[in-house]
């Protein structure tokens, strides 16, 4: 059997166990093992299959099991976790996010890079592990860790940030503006936000970055679910990055790594959606 993205052909490799859903398949891999191999395949220090590390890695922020429960027919969990590690301080993850996100927006016939994007946060709940970052939302009525996202107008993942529940969305108008700028080397010109950003204080923050900052606002009074123009892009998001367990609550230590599993979530996300074809 033989996998076609475009560009790859490479030969169907049987795994020694029974496969899990949330496993790479073959064209997958072939796409991701350039940005994951942070040394030679063959090179004496690796003792276990780079592709069962990340593919043990994308089990737990899956199913959101914690590190000790990994299933045994993958390498042990502190292999998988200190890969994870060394992959997340080289900046991987993001770099293939951002990858995936320009061939999609090509596919959809859109520029590699957008000129509009949405920003919105949510609140995560808590847990022992959160330590400090667990803040109290007082809009949401519960403590726990705030997500910063920005998206582009398909849903794509731009930028995250990670801050206690308790901060504002207007005080990281600037941060995030920042990043996608970085992101798209400074093609966003728009930005679309709900009230939580309203004020001349975010808005010239994320003036200053070059991406000027559209409150979209309710005309009537809320009763129930409403459609917003561009904002219901960002809760789309929201909710595809819901499916992935270990996203539902903060279960890590560290704001890198639950930065990191975003990111893990959405390329599982764009490949899926790009369509590796089997033929």
């Amino acid at each position: 059997m033989t996998y076609v993205l475009g560009w790859a052909h490479v030969s169907s490799m049987e795994t020694p166990r029974k496969a899990y859903g949330s496993d790479v398949s073959d064209a997958e891999w072939t796409f991701l093992l350039p940005y994951l191999s942070l040394m030679r395949e063959d090179a004496p220090q690796r003792e276990h299959p780079l592709r069962e590390l990340f593919n043990g890695l994308r089990y737990v922020v899956k199913t959101g099991c914690p590190w000790r429960f990994l299933p045994h027919d993958f390498p042990p969990w502190t292999a998988v976790y200190q890969q994870a590690r060394r992959w997340l301080q080289a900046g991987v993850f993001e770099q293939i996010a951002h990858d995936l996100r320009a061939i999609g927006r090509v596919f959809a016939e859109r520029s590699p890079d957008p000129s509009a994007v949405i920003f919105d946060a949510r609140t995560v709940q808590s847990t022992p592990e959160s330590g400090e970052r667990a803040g109290f939302d007082g809009h949401k009525k519960k403590h726990g860790s705030k997500v910063h996202i920005a998206v582009d107008t398909l849903g794509h993942l731009l930028a995250v940030l990670v801050t206690p529940a308790n901060y504002q969305e207007r005080d990281f108008a600037a941060a995030l503006a920042e990043e996608v700028q970085e992101a798209t080397g400074g093609a966003v010109k728009v930005a679309f936000v709900d009230q939580g950003y309203t004020g001349a204080e975010p808005a010239a923050d994320a003036a200053a970055e070059g991406v000027e900052l559209i409150v979209v606002k309710h005309h009537e009074a809320k009763r129930g679910f409403v459609l917003l123009p561009r904002r219901w892009v960002v809760e789309r998001t929201f909710g595809w990055l819901g499916r992935f367990r270990r996203l539902a609550r903060d279960y890590e230590r560290l704001v890198e790594t639950l930065v990191g599993w975003h990111w893990i979530a959405f390329i599982a996300l764009m490949l899926a959606r790009l369509n590796f074809q089997s033929t």
